[in-house]
C-alpha cells in the first residue's frame, strides 16, 4: 500500500490448464487486499493479462511481473520473506512480528504462494513459514487472510487511482459507474 514498505506476492509455479484460474485469483487477491505487485512464472501470461485488465478498469497502482525463475526471486529478495504453508506457524502468532519488521525496519515483504509441491529450500529461505490454520484449504483464501492480518484491516479502505469504473456499494443489486463520477451509462441491476 502506498506510503508503506512494499508488499509483493510471488506465485511459485504455474501449471497451464490446471492452475489458470487459481493463479489469476492469487493476483486479483493480492491487488484487492493491499499488495503492490504480483510476480508470476513466465508461463502465466494469461493471468498477467487478466490482472492488468482488472487494474486498468478498477484502478491501481498495481504491477504484474513475469519472471523466468520465481525461486530466484525468493533467494534474491532484499527484505523479509513470508511463505504461506499449512505447516507453518499460526498467522496470529507471528503477525505482530511481521508488521513490526515492516513498520520499524522499513523492510519490504515478499509473500510466497505455492502451487505444486514446494521445495524445502523455500521453507529455509523464508523468514516466516506462516499457516492460516493448519488445515488444507485454498492458497487464495490463505493469502487473503494473511494480507488482512498484515495490514490490520487498513487495506479495506484503500483509495484507487486511475480507475475507469467504480463499484457503488448497495444492499442488493449491482451498480458500476464510470470513475469520473458521470452517471452516463452505469451498469445497474
Amino acid at each position: 500500500m502506498q506510503g508503506e514498505p512494499e508488499v509483493a506476492v510471488v506465485r511459485l509455479a504455474h501449471r497451464p490448464g490446471r492452475d489458470d484460474r487459481m493463479t489469476t485469483h492469487v493476483g486479483l487477491t493480492a491487488r484487492a487486499l493491499g499488495a503492490d505487485r504480483v510476480i508470476y512464472p513466465d508461463n502465466a501470461d494469461q493471468s498477467r493479462q487478466t490482472v492488468e485488465d482488472i487494474t486498468g478498469r478498477f484502478g491501481g497502482p498495481f504491477e504484474v511481473e513475469l519472471v523466468e525463475s520465481t525461486k530466484s526471486v525468493v533467494r534474491n529478495w532484499d527484505g523479509n520473506v513470508a511463505h504461506l504453508t499449512m505447516y507453518g506457524e499460526r498467522v496470529q502468532d507471528v503477525e505482530d512480528e511481521i508488521r513490526a519488521s515492516r513498520d520499524e525496519d522499513d523492510e519490504p515483504l515478499l509473500v510466497v504462494v505455492g502451487s505444486e509441491k514446494v521445495p524445502f529450500d523455500i521453507y529455509e529461505a523464508a523468514d516466516w513459514n506462516v499457516a492460516v490454520t493448519n488445515q488444507p484449504h485454498s492458497e487464495v483464501a490463505g493469502l487473503a487472510v494473511f494480507l488482512d492480518h498484515v495490514f490490520d484491516g487498513r487495506e479495506l479502505d484503500r483509495e484507487w487511482e486511475d480507475a475507469e469504473s467504480t463499484v457503488v456499494p448497495k444492499a442488493t443489486g449491482k451498480k458500476v459507474v464510470p470513475a469520473d463520477g458521470e452517471d452516463g451509462n452505469p451498469t445497474d441491476e
